[in-house]
């Protein structure tokens, strides 16, 4: 018998009925050992020697692949094709090893796609076990470790409220940060355009200002309003005749299919997807046997697929759109991930697989492979002059047109930011140039019908999107396009981003710490150090350099410099930052004044502090001078500040005062005075600038009683928490729309939205419209209806629900089919959890009868 360890348990199902008889397949459920999260765990002083440890919730795992271990005479590793896959290949093997129940026959084989064809073929070719890359896997794991538990322990020290440093993620998150720096920084800059609506032989067109008073005019050159008005009135003044026109083809061609990062930035742009969410979906594909394997820095493709690519192009357009010659690309990535095919549909002839966002995602691989085998595209761009008879003022208009679409018929590439120079935002230029423009020739005159005078300013660069940011950190080299995934959801869960409409703004804490690892450890931050580590990384994932050697390197600087911080105050620490931020912290007011000087009493100076909860600005005389300011609140003299209480009004049950107040978390209410005095944070959907006294009150009322439950008796609450309003009940919540539910929500709405939250949403599925309807089930006599569910589509007759299959095509479902899978899901019996409770209340008595029979 021959033992084949996969890493997921659809991959296992599918393979083994590929291989058929004499083939035992089973699933590791990705990694079965890591290093234990405790000091040790990497002994830098013993050749960096590792100390694994299985995953607690891997043991049955582990003892079911070691159990049937023992009764095979082969194992064959199939887990995945890169790093990660040989990695949990070596921990099998070593499990297995230490276990004594390893077979003397161990293969290593590895498929691009989980096809019969692809899993038959690697099975015939098997290898051992890649030693580079099993080193480079430990490695980089170490490193990861040594800075992790070396450095973060620094940060919780001197650094109250910081949390944990990884390698990748410090300089990632610096990205966002000193993005965020170049934006505050930014002065807009006015400028102005001057153009003319033109028209001639009936067709209308735009021109542009390009040469005024002799001037060739560049976008800032028109700087006020006056000189703007005085080129408009030179422009109308004038009579334009053509100049010159200029006509020159265009080609472009396809961009290669994707790469891993290729794929996360396009599916973020054009889909809206995370980069996890990405890789979740891709990886979901790839298990059903729609794609080939999505964690790759290759841009090749097998030739068999580029034939089938080119079949299909002749079967979907005309032998036009097919090229004479294959199209061949290579990427420069020298990792050994590099061998790997792109990301391509198994089968060119299958254009959609799954429903919703696996046949979104499956559909822009599809179109991206395909495209990448089509004809360029040509075009033709038409730029015309018109100079007026002084010869001293010319207008431009430009146009293009598509002759022949090719690969643009199918797939057009997506853009990360339309405005990446900091450049006037909106089409402008980009805009015209896709215009028609009527036939004209030199000396033609056309009509003058209009002529503007616009004002612009200059717009700061864009904050990062997933798609941008991951572009960013390809482009320097800054981890590996498997890990961007991991790297951007690690940011989130520490909460040093904010992820407002797809853009990353950095926290309080992440500019904290940046500025942290800024200041003590920069060279472990910077940008060109990072990516220089991971070419030693894909050195050694290629052969070319020792694991040991690298690691040795990096460890005697990082130590050192480490033990050399540790040994710092935090009191030191705090004044080095409070140096190092100065520019950021108190900015030149240009007026000559201190920019340190306290906006309240005007005699103590501003510095950086460390608290409990972090950092923030307080005033040299505290406690007599008890100004503060957030930390994130970049040379803000008020904005944010706490310049002392502002008395509301007086509680009349109490005849206590009621104070507005604004500290280094936001603005919130106080009743009274000293430790014992109630506070309630202003939530941000109650304006703070008019907040009253019965506003205050009502928030420093709760948690608001509604009243107990009709059915358990146990009361029924509602409040604002640290994710907004919700409701509480017997340890169970649903949340509330807004403030003003907290405080107008009755009994009845509140049982509804307790009962809708413990059924996962179902008033929204209750109001959703049927996807499709097939008339009446013979079995109930209800429609049966094809809905969208909360796990994907489904089908109902009223009675039964049944998820389709990942790979059914929504679109394509029949009535017979429907009834189908019905009639299947109807002959398994009710749910689970329904097994689960009947005979619970029933095996008791059971029992009981028996005893007494015996008896």
């Amino acid at each position: 018998m021959k033992l084949v360890v996969v890493e997921s348990p659809a991959k296992a199902k599918t393979i083994e009925k590929y291989l058929g008889p004499g083939h035992r397949v089973l699933a590791s459920y990705g990694h079965v050992r890591d290093l234990p999260a405790k000091d040790g765990s990497v002994d830098p002083d013993n050749g960096f020697a590792m100390e694994w440890e299985a995953y607690a919730d891997k043991s049955r795992q582990l003892k079911a692949i070691a159990d049937e271990a023992k009764g095979a005479d082969t194992l064959i590793l199939a887990t995945d094709p890169d790093r990660e896959g040989e990695a949990i290949s070596w921990h099998v093997k070593e499990v297995l090893g230490k276990r004594r129940v390893l077979p003397k026959d161990v293969r290593r084989v590895t498929f691009n796609a989980i096809t019969k064809a692809a899993v038959t073929e690697a099975m015939a070719n098997p290898r051992d076990l890649d030693e580079d890359l099993i080193d480079a896997y430990r490695a980089r794991r170490a490193l990861d470790y040594l800075v992790g538990f070396t450095l973060s322990p620094v940060l919780w020290r001197k650094l109250p409220g910081a949390k944990s440093a990884g390698r990748v993620q410090s300089v990632a998150l610096r990205l966002v940060v000193d993005r965020e720096r170049e934006i505050e920084l930014f002065k807009a800059q006015e400028y102005w355009s001057v153009t003319a609506d033109m028209e001639y032989d009936g067709i209308g067109f735009l021109t542009r200002l390009v040469r005024w008073k002799g001037q060739k005019i560049d976008r800032l050159t028109i700087g006020n309003g006056k000189d703007a008005e005085a080129a408009k009135a030179d422009v109308e003044a004038g009579r334009f005749t053509v100049a010159s026109v200029e006509t020159k083809p265009l080609t472009r061609n396809p961009p290669p299919p994707f790469t891993t990062s290729t794929l996360q930035q396009e599916a973020a742009r054009k889909l809206g997807f995370s980069a996890s969410h990405t890789m979740r979906i891709a990886q979901a594909l790839y298990e059903d046997g729609a794609i080939t394997y999505m964690r790759t820095d290759g841009v090749q493709m097998d030739g068999s697929a580029i034939s089938a690519a080119r079949g299909a192009i002749a079967n979907r357009y005309d032998a036009s759109y097919v090229p004479d010659k294959p199209r061949q690309y290579s990427a420069k990535a020298k990792n050994a991930q590099e061998a790997h095919e792109a990301i391509r549909p198994t089968d060119f002839s299958r254009d959609r697989a799954g429903s919703g966002d696996h046949g979104r995602l499956y559909d822009l691989i599809f179109k991206r492979a395909l495209a990448s085998q089509m004809a360029s595209a040509r075009l033709e761009r038409t730029t015309v002059d018109l100079v007026d008879g002084t010869g001293q003022n010319a207008l431009r208009a430009t146009g293009q047109v598509v002759l022949f679409p090719g690969y643009l018929a199918l797939y057009e590439e997506g853009r990360d930011d339309p405005n990446p120079q900091g450049q006037q935002a909106g089409g402008g230029e980009a805009d015209e140039d896709s215009r028609r423009l009527p036939r004209m020739k030199e000396g033609d005159s056309p009509a003058k019908k209009k002529v503007d005078a616009e004002q612009h300013f200059t717009q700061p660069p864009p904050r990062y999107s997933e798609a941008s940011l991951v572009k960013k950190m390809e482009e320097l080299g800054i981890g590996r396009p498997s890990t961007y995934a991991s790297i951007l959801q690690t940011l989130k869960d520490r909460d040093y981003v904010t992820v407002e409409k797809n853009r990353f703004t950095p926290n309080e804490s992440g500019r904290l710490v940046t500025s942290f690892l800024e200041r003590f450890f920069e060279r472990y931050v910077s940008y060109d150090y990072t990516a220089h580590l991971e070419e030693e990384l894909d050195d050694v994932s290629g052969g070319r350099a020792g694991w040991q050697q690298v690691l040795e390197a990096f460890w005697k600087d990082f130590k050192p410099k480490t033990a050399e911080v540790m040994d710092q105050k935090p009191s030191e620490v705090t004044a080095a930052l409070d140096e190092f931020l100065a520019p950021y912290l108190f900015p030149d007011k240009g007026d000559g004044t201190d920019p340190r000087l306290c906006p309240v009493c005007q005699e103590g100076r501003l510095s950086l502090r460390g608290g409990r909860f972090g950092a923030f600005i307080a005033c040299s005389n505290y406690p007599e001078c008890k100004f503060t300011r957030r930390f994130a609140q970049a040379g803000a003299a008020n904005d944010g500040a706490d310049t002392g209480p502002v008395v509301i009004g007086t509680d009349p049950a109490t005849g206590l005062e009621v104070s507005k107040r604004a500290g280094r978390f936001g603005p919130y209410i106080q009743l009274g005075d000293g430790k014992d005095a109630k506070r309630s944070s202003i939530p941000k959907d109650v304006p703070g600038e008019d907040l009253d006294l019965g506003w205050a009150l009502k928030l420093l009322s709760l948690p608001r009683l509604i009243g107990p439950h009709p059915e358990t008796g146990h009361p029924i609450t509602a409040s604002i928490g640290r994710f907004g309003p919700y409701l509480a009940h017997d340890g169970k919540y649903a949340r509330l729309g807004s403030t003003a539910e907290v405080f107008e929500t009755g009994m009845n709405a509140a049982v509804v939205k307790l009962a809708e939250a413990a059924n996962g949403g179902g008033r929204q599925r209750g109001k959703a419209e049927p996807l499709k309807t097939f008339g009446a089930s013979p079995v109930t006599g209800s429609e049966v209806k094809l809905m969208a569910g909360r796990f994907g589509p489904y089908v109902t007759d009223g009675e039964t629900n049944a998820t389709l299959p990942k790979t059914a095509n929504p679109d394509e479902l029949t009535a017979e089919a429907a009834l189908e899978l019905l009639a299947a899901r109807a002959a398994k019996g009710p749910p689970a959890k329904g097994k689960k409770k009947a005979p619970a209340k029933k095996a008791a008595p059971k029992k009981a009868a028996a005893k007494k029979a015996k008896g």
